[in-house]
């Protein structure tokens, strides 16, 4: 059997691999975890929920419609239920927060037999949508956005490009949420955020999983396929290193 040196040399090539996916995945704008809180649950509708004598007692991902009766009103016309706006300027080699917006409106998710109450503000983010992306000259915006560019020039030296990234929910959405359901004194079945908030998305489970896996999909996908290499390595050099040295 081949030394604990050796094994050891296996789990550290793993270690490295794990640190090499992991960065390969930020590179490509994927959210691995996001997209495990979302696939993981089991898929229920609101009726089956209103319905159950036991609740699960962990999150499940229930799917349904909204209906909401004062939703915010866009200058578009549009009728939404929660609007994200980030807007950054790349200044000094790294993306600066120029402005962060959050407004939501409380909801019910409804199917035709009932519905639920799911506040989106306190959603884990990012919403699961197909975002509205801007990317151009920072001497574009306008204020307030301009004193704020002008101060993190002053900090951190010229801004070289700017982009909008809006994140939005239509009151003519389905949704899936990721929740966790409860039972109040009243009796009454509500849905409350897991750890780490509600996780939204208005997109079908398939097209929800490619937003998440970012636009280098092949990045993303090599990845995914070094953390599961890596992390078979890891588990070989230890178990290995351990036999040997019980040999």
């Amino acid at each position: 059997m081949p030394s604990p040196l050796f094994f050891g040399l296996v789990a550290l090539l793993g270690i490295g691999s794990l640190a090499a996916a992991s960065l390969a995945l930020r590179m490509a704008g994927a959210h691995p975890a996001f997209a495990r809180r979302l696939a993981g649950p089991r898929e229920v509708r609101v009726g089956l929920l209103l319905d159950a004598a036991d609740l699960p007692d962990r999150a499940v991902r229930v799917a349904g419609r909204i209906r909401c009766r004062d939703p915010l009103q866009t200058a578009d016309g549009e009728r939404l239920v929660a609007f994200h706006r980030d807007v950054e300027v790349m200044a000094g080699g790294s993306w600066r927060s120029v402005e962060r917006l959050r407004e939501t409106r409380s909801f019910e998710l409804w199917d035709h037999d009932g519905s639920l109450t799911v506040d989106p503000a306190a959603s884990a983010e990012p919403l699961v949508v197909i975002p509205k992306v801007w990317r151009g000259d920072p001497a574009l915006l306008e204020e307030p956005h301009t004193s704020t560019v002008a101060r993190l020039v002053e900090r951190h030296g010229p801004a070289t490009v700017a982009r909008s990234v809006v994140r939005t929910l239509d009151v003519t959405d389905r949704l899936l949420v990721v929740a966790r359901p409860s039972r109040g004194n009243d009796g009454r079945v509500r849905l409350e955020p897991p750890p780490g908030g509600f996780v939204i998305t208005n997109l079908a489970l398939d097209d929800a999983m490619r937003v998440l896996g970012g636009p280098k999909r092949t990045v993303a996908v090599a990845g995914v396929v070094g953390i599961a290499v890596g992390a078979a390595l890891v588990v070989i050099g230890a178990v290995g290193a351990l036999l040997s040295a019980l040999v």
